[in-house]
């Protein structure tokens, strides 16, 4: 009975994470395997290219140590394989895509993620290639929908010492882009700061403010100096209904390696309605411009904004201004729905730049699976800009 009992508190001991390893063997042992698999099919088709019809599958296997006097240690490697390489231009690597629409997930088998974590009471020191993100990733970001990752070669420290205040800084060595080491503009060489604190005090929402001095060596018109905050909440108007809302600005410079001179500025607003099974939003981003050059986001999760068209992952020379209503809903079956509908234009001259329909369902299938279908339409009023249309069909394992 004494054995069974000390058994029993041994275990659960274990389970509350009380009982850390022995030594740093017994951390290696105990550590846990991660596994992503992603199939997906990427249909595109786009005004004067070929169609391009990409099936591709990304795994990724990683694994971490289990804590030990504060350390931490993962790895993980990632491979991206395409059925036929080249039905599809992989962003120009691929002599056999020329003439057909890109789909930017080149093939390519590389270490995404390896580094080091000490944590102090509060505070975690990250040294070695990372996952960051920031906010809603609109400047730092992993560009988690493509399949090949966006990482960090970077050291970052997040504290959280102060009371519902999150404080991250990171250096950033190299940028480990979604395009591959194959690919010239694949990494790259980066002597950047970023800066973000968070507080989450405020009855009515979030702040947060940030700092970005980003200056790359073989990327210099992307070396850029941004200050901003942002703030963002939602609010109980009746029954299950709420009232949601985001506030953001931020302004831009040349900074570093940059040759440019200018000045831009950035503004973010969004208001809605949160029901108990979906919700409506709408919404406006303004990307300025001056002496010519637009605002600039080189680091985020761009496939996320300004439609999933990938029309404007760079900022047009006038700016961008896109204004949209999006909406979502959770419909019978476990079915999850998000649809947006985007009106683009230049932000100084107001020139019309196009329309676009974006549609997403998803499911998820047990603990570990998810099935999405997603579509894309740009309608072009710019012959600056193509027609694009482009669907996907994907399952995703995650353990």
């Amino acid at each position: 009975m004494k054995n069974l009992l000390t058994s029993v508190c041994v275990f659960a001991a274990c389970a509350l994470g009380a009982a850390e390893p022995a030594s740093f063997t017994d951390a290696i042992a105990q550590g846990k395997v991660s596994i992503n698999a992603r199939l997906r099919y990427e249909g595109v088709q786009q005004t004067g290219l070929r169609d391009a019809d990409a099936h591709t599958l990304r795994t990724r296997l990683g694994y971490t140590t289990a804590a030990w006097k504060g350390w931490k240690f993962m790895v993980e490697a990632e491979n991206v394989t395409a059925v036929d390489g080249d039905s599809y231009s992989q962003a120009g690597l691929n002599p056999g895509g020329a003439g057909k629409a890109v789909v930017a997930d080149p093939e390519s088998t590389e270490i995404n993620q390896a580094f080091a974590a000490y944590t102090n009471g509060k505070t975690t020191v990250t040294l070695g290639r990372q996952r960051l993100v920031l906010d809603n990733a609109r400047f730092v970001g992993d560009v988690g929908w493509r399949q090949n990752q966006q990482t960090f070669d970077a050291v970052s420290v997040q504290d959280k010492s102060f009371a519902k205040t999150t404080l991250t800084y990171a250096y950033l060595h190299q940028i480990n882009r979604i395009f591959s080491d194959r690919h010239a503009q694949g990494d790259w060489a980066s002597d950047s700061h970023v800066l973000n604190a968070g507080y989450t005090g405020f009855a009515a929402g979030t702040l947060s403010a940030y700092t970005y001095l980003l200056d790359f060596d073989n990327s210099a018109p992307n070396s850029t100096a941004t200050y901003g905050a942002s703030f963002s909440g939602a609010q109980k108007i009746s029954g299950d209904t709420k009232v949601s809302y985001r506030l953001e600005g931020a302004t831009q410079s040349d900074y570093g390696s940059s040759t440019l001179n200018y000045r831009a500025s950035y503004l973010a607003l969004e208001a809605g309605l949160v029901l108990k099974q979906g919700g409506i939003a709408l919404g406006q981003e303004r990307l300025g411009s001056d002496n010519n050059v637009g605002f600039k986001t080189p680091l985020a999760t761009l496939h996320a904004f300004n439609g999933w068209a990938d029309q404007f992952l760079g900022t047009p020379a006038a700016g961008l201004r896109d204004t949209y209503v999006k909406a979502n809903a959770s419909l019978p079956g476990g079915v999850a729905l998000l649809a947006f509908y985007h009106w683009y234009e230049t932000d100084r001259t107001g020139v019309e730049l196009g329309t676009e329909f974006n549609l997403q369902a998803s499911r998820k299938f047990g603990k570990f699976v998810t099935a999405t279908a997603k579509y894309a339409d740009f309608s072009r009023d710019s012959l600056s800009f193509p027609n694009v249309s482009k669907v996907w069909l994907q399952l995703e394992f995650v353990y």
